[in-house]
């Protein structure tokens, strides 16, 4: 049986990395091999469905384009901006953004999440990996019209898809599924 060592089963480091290649060809969807640029400009061309896609929770290994998103999404610095982000939204939500900025946002809902969103933050910027999954949950939440931020009439509470993309943010939650 290929992946199960048995007891007399005596292959060395060698035998199994030469398997190991033999198996990740470059046909092989598993192999590993950089994405290119033009793969990365459709990866960001289309970040609003693929962030959907992994907010709703398709694992980014089921294709090219949504692994490659995920990657972008898991780097610190876009996370830390993301952090901003939401930093930012609680402050236009308490009155402190620019003069003249309009306010389209659900205030008083941004506001009674303020503790949840500085949770958010924390984990956001935090130095640690994290799953792609919550980075993309919060990424829709701040981003989508039809989410708790902006529509007053979401089926959806702030808080609560505020924490749970906290879970999925969670240090101890497996990076990959």
């Amino acid at each position: 049986m290929r992946g199960i060592r048995t007891h007399g089963d005596h292959r060395s480091a060698e035998t199994e990395q030469q398997q190991l290649h033999d198996e990740l060809t470059p046909g092989d969807p598993l192999a590993l091999r950089p994405s290119g640029r033009k793969e990365r400009l459709r990866a960001r061309i289309s970040s609003t469905s693929l962030d959907g896609l992994l907010a709703a929770g398709v694992p980014p290994e089921s294709s090219r384009l949504l692994a490659i998103r995920a990657r972008a999404l898991v780097e610190l610095p876009r996370r830390q901006a993301l952090a901003r982000d939401w930093e930012h939204l609680l402050r236009v939500a308490r009155g402190r953004g620019k003069p003249g900025q309009v306010r389209r946002v659900r205030a008083a809902r941004i506001t009674a999440a303020g503790p949840v969103i500085g949770e958010l933050t924390e984990r956001l910027g935090a130095p640690l990996p994290v799953g792609a999954r919550g980075v993309a949950m919060a990424t829709v939440l701040l981003t989508d019209a039809t989410g708790p931020v902006y529509n007053q009439v979401s089926r959806q509470t702030l808080t609560t898809a505020l924490q749970a993309a906290i879970i999925e943010l969670d240090p101890a939650q497996p990076v990959f599924t």
